[in-house]
């Protein structure tokens, strides 16, 4: 398993996702090492240390790697 936190999202709209993200990021120490994911009809059949696994896996990856907005 990867070390790391992650926040899991079920069941929220757009609009309650994004509150949700601003307002954790406002108060995390270190909100650049929280992991996000929402959960997808494929994603909710796998074992939590999966998921865990792959998400954190693709947010280190993404750190090092920051896709290109321009």
């Amino acid at each position: 398993m990867r070390d790391g936190k992650l926040i899991l999202l079920h069941g929220f709209s757009h609009e309650e996702i994004n509150k949700i993200l601003k307002a954790v990021k406002a108060v995390a120490e270190d909100p650049k090492d929280i992991a996000f994911a929402m959960s997808t009809p494929t994603n909710l059949e796998w074992k939590i240390k999966d998921l865990i696994h792959d998400v954190r896996g693709d947010h280190e990856y993404l750190k090092k790697n920051p896709p290109n907005r321009g």
